[in-house]
């Protein structure tokens, strides 16, 4: 039942991403707000079995488009929570974690950086090559980035917030955009000092045959899939979007160390009770 919950989870999850492509291609720019269901059995303090995502989706957007509205849509967020919510952002900066408001107020004035997901793959590599316990999970070329890693890269190496960027196609959903190098997809991950990754997006494939190709490649059945893919047969254009989780961006703002302290009735795996 679990390993059903997690496969429909997904298979949602990734109609959600086609849904607001779908939107996007007739208005121009879109966004959903809802519930969200996480595909993967993660049982931590930034992640919950349901949680709220904003997600926009923009046309005529490459990945470099992506970077510059998530970027600008953080510091606009970050700058509303300081001016209209000073009074609460007093309270957590007393009483939860010293050094909040000041931390937003760096990531406002900050030029985001970029990098690679393999030149950040290198960097934690050396960083390993130097002290072999400084990670408890070992970087490599393929795997995904942890949370230990992603706030060595803010903290250590970009000095502040950074943006990811062309993670290998393995470990990426099948509708984000192939690269060149048929190794790497056109994706992008937002990580913030003290946190982490705050907004994961991507470049959307818009070449059905390749579509196809990485549908296959996933074992999924492009049938299941038809109208989706009658939107790239019958013509498409570039498109890209992201998405932020509500709770976790109120985690970051408030300081809070748990997430299921910032949403009444958290639900998390094992907790299924009734």
């Amino acid at each position: 039942m679990v390993k059903r919950f997690f496969r429909e989870a997904n298979f949602f999850n990734s109609l959600r991403s086609a849904r607001s492509g779908t939107y996007a291609a007739a208005i121009s720019r879109v966004y959903t707000f809802g519930p969200t269901f996480r595909a993967e059995n993660s049982n931590t303090t930034r992640h919950l079995a349901e949680f709220w995502m904003v997600e926009p989706e923009i046309v005529f957007a490459d990945l470099k488009d992506n970077m510059a509205l998530a970027e600008d849509f953080l510091k606009y967020v970050f700058n509303a929570a300081l001016n209209e919510c000073a009074d609460e952002l007093d309270f957590f900066n007393t009483h939860i974690e010293k050094g909040i408001i000041e931390n937003l107020q760096q990531v406002i004035k900050a030029k985001f950086a970029h990098i690679t997901y393999t030149d950040a793959i290198n960097e934690l590599e050396k960083a390993t090559a130097a002290n072999k316990e400084l990670f408890e999970f070992k970087p490599h070329w393929g795997c995904d980035l942890q949370s230990e890693h992603e706030k060595y890269l803010t903290e250590k190496v970009a000095g502040g917030p950074v943006i990811v960027t062309d993670y290998p196609k393995e470990i990426k959903a099948f509708y984000m955009k192939l690269n060149d190098d048929n190794k790497t997809v056109r994706t992008m991950d937002v990580l913030v000092p003290r946190l982490g990754e705050i907004i994961g997006g991507s470049q959307r494939e818009d070449d059905l045959e390749k579509l196809v190709k990485r549908m296959k490649e996933m074992n999924l059945k492009p049938q299941d899939y038809s109208w989706y893919l009658d939107l790239r047969r019958y013509g498409t254009v570039p498109h890209a979007g992201f998405g932020l989780g509500f709770e976790r961006l109120i985690q970051y703002v408030s300081g809070m160390a748990n997430i299921r302290d910032v949403i009444p009735f958290p639900r998390a795996v094992g907790q299924a009770e009734f």
